[in-house]
C-alpha cells in the first residue's frame, strides 16, 4: 500500500515524529503551570505553627511560648487588617467600603489554607472591587486591592517555590495588560507598570530566601554525611586498633601455650600415655584457635580482606568436633535422622558453629555433664538440638561464667538464615538449644 494518500502524504505517522526543543520547552512549561496554579488549587494546605528553633523563642516559657508559635498567623492577619483598613478609609466607610474591605482581608487571610487559591481570589476580588469601589483613579488595583494583591504573591511564593512565583508574576502582568487594554478609555491612570515593579521585588527577594534556605540544607545534609563518614572511619580505625591489640595479646599467649604443650612431654621422664596424649589434644586446639583468631581478627582490621581460600566447616567434620570435646572430658553423643544430603555452605557453616557453641557452653556452664546432640534433615530445612544435662556436682566444681555472648551470637547466626531458635533450661536442671535452619527445596532457588 503506497503511503501517500489521495490529498497527498499520509499524516497517520505524524505523532510519533519527534518534536523540537522549542515545542518541548513550551509544552513542559505548560505542564509546569497546570501543576503549579490549577492542579488542587484550593487544595487544604495548613500554614504549620513556627517551632522554637530561635534563641528568643527558646526564652519564652509558658503561654507566651505558645502564642509565639503563631507569630506567622499573626503577622498575615495583621496585613489583612491593614488591607481593610485601607479600603475603609478610601471608600469613606458604609456598605461599599465594608464590602471592598472585605474583598481585601479574605484572599490574605486565605493563604493561610489554600495559598493558590488565594492568589486567583485575589485577582477575582480585585475585579469586583475595582467595579464596586468608589475610587476611578487608578486602574485597575484600587489601594486596597494593590495591598491585598502584594501581600498574596508575597506569603504564597514563601510557601510554594520559586517557579510558582514566576507564574504569579507572569499571569498578574498578563491581567494587568488585558484590564488596561479593554478599560483604558475609562480611567485616567493604569498602575499595571508599578504593580509589576514592586511585586519582582518582593518576588526576587523570595526567590533568594529560597535559594539561600535550600543551600543551607545541602550544606546541612552534607555536613552530617561527612560527620558520619568520619564517625564510621574512626570507628574503623578504633576496631583496627583493637584488633591489633587483641591479636598480639591472645596470639602470644595461645603460641605459649602450644610450644609448652608440645615440649611438655620431653620435660618428663616416661610420661604415661594419656598425658602425652592430653597435651597433643592441647596444642592442636591451641593452633586450631591461632588460625580462626588470625582469620576472624582479619576481617575486623582491614576493609579489604580477603576471606581464605581454606574451606569452612561443615556438618561432615562434625566428628571430629566432637572427638575433641570427648578428649576433654565431655560425654557427647550424636543422633542423625533423615536423608544426610549437601546443604549451603551458609546452613553447614552455620549448624556446626551452633553446635561447637553450645558444646562450649556445656563445658563452661555444666562441667561434667553429659550432652547430646541431633540433627534432622527433614524435607524443609534442618534440624538441630543441642541438650545437656545438670552438672553432676555443682557445689564442687565452679561453673565459669562466660562473657553471655554465646546465646546471642547463635541467635544472629539463625536470624541471618530466617530461621527459628529456642534456648532455655530443661526440667532436670540442665539446658537445651532447639533450632530449625530452613533450606529452599532445588525447585525454589530460582535457576
Amino acid at each position: 500500500m503506497h503511503p501517500d494518500g489521495p490529498d497527498g502524504p499520509d499524516d497517520s505517522y505524524e505523532p510519533l515524529r519527534p518534536r523540537s526543543p522549542e515545542f518541548r520547552a513550551a509544552a513542559e512549561a505548560l505542564r509546569g503551570l497546570r501543576q503549579d496554579l490549577f492542579h488542587d488549587a484550593f487544595a487544604y494546605r495548613p500554614l504549620p505553627r513556627k517551632e522554637p528553633a530561635g534563641r528568643l523563642l527558646r526564652r519564652l516559657k509558658g503561654r507566651k511560648r505558645e502564642y509565639a508559635a503563631w507569630s506567622r498567623q499573626a503577622m498575615v492577619g495583621a496585613a489583612g487588617a491593614l488591607a481593610m483598613l485601607i479600603a475603609w478609609v478610601d471608600d469613606q466607610g458604609g456598605g461599599v467600603g465594608l464590602l471592598t474591605g472585605l474583598l481585601a482581608l479574605i484572599p490574605v487571610l486565605l493563604t493561610l489554607v489554600r495559598p493558590v487559591g488565594a492568589f486567583w481570589l485575589s485577582l477575582a476580588a480585585t475585579t469586583i472591587t475595582a467595579v464596586v469601589g468608589t475610587t476611578y483613579s487608578e486602574w485597575p488595583w484600587l489601594p486596597s486591592s494593590f495591598v491585598t494583591h502584594l501581600i498574596v504573591l508575597t506569603v504564597v511564593a514563601i510557601r510554594t517555590r520559586p517557579r510558582t512565583a514566576a507564574w504569579m508574576w507572569l499571569l498578574t502582568a498578563a491581567y494587568g495588560f488585558v484590564a488596561e487594554t479593554v478599560f483604558s478609555w475609562d480611567h485616567d491612570y493604569t498602575n499595571t507598570a508599578p504593580m509589576l515593579v514592586f511585586s519582582a521585588i518582593l518576588l526576587l527577594a523570595v526567590t533568594v530566601w529560597h535559594i539561600r534556605r535550600q543551600a543551607e540544607e545541602e550544606v546541612t545534609a552534607q555536613q552530617t554525611v561527612t560527620a558520619h563518614e568520619r564517625s564510621r572511619r574512626t570507628l574503623l580505625e578504633e576496631r583496627t586498633t583493637i584488633a591489633r591489640e587483641l591479636h598480639d595479646v591472645v596470639a602470644h599467649h595461645m603460641s605459649v601455650v602450644a610450644i609448652q604443650a608440645e615440649a611438655a612431654p620431653y620435660r618428663v621422664e616416661n610420661p604415661p600415655p594419656e598425658l602425652e596424649k592430653a597435651f597433643v589434644t592441647i596444642r592442636e586446639n591451641a593452633v586450631a584457635a591461632l588460625t580462626e583468631l588470625r582469620r576472624v581478627l582479619g576481617v575486623v582490621r582491614a576493609e579489604d580482606y580477603e576471606v581464605p581460600d581454606a574451606p569452612q566447616p561443615t556438618l561432615a567434620e562434625l566428628d571430629g568436633l566432637l572427638a575433641n570435646v570427648r578428649e576433654t572430658g565431655l560425654d557427647v553423643e550424636k543422633t542423625v535422622t533423615g536423608a544426610v544430603r549437601e546443604l549451603p555452605q551458609g546452613v553447614e557453616l552455620s549448624a556446626y558453629r551452633i553446635v561447637q557453641e553450645a558444646l562450649s557452653n556445656t563445658l563452661r556452664h555444666a562441667p561434667g555433664a553429659s550432652a547430646r546432640v541431633e540433627i534432622g534433615y527433614v524435607l524443609g530445612g534442618l534440624g538441630l538440638r543441642i541438650v545437656n544435662g545438670a552438672p553432676p556436682n555443682p557445689t564442687l566444681i565452679k561453673p565459669s561464667p562466660g562473657a553471655g555472648h554465646g546465646v546471642t551470637g547463635m541467635r544472629e547466626r539463625v536470624t541471618m538464615l530466617n530461621g527459628g531458635m529456642t534456648a532455655e533450661p530443661t526440667p532436670d536442671g540442665g539446658y537445651e538449644v532447639t533450632v530449625f535452619l530452613p533450606v529452599p527445596a532445588p525447585s525454589e532457588s530460582g535457576t
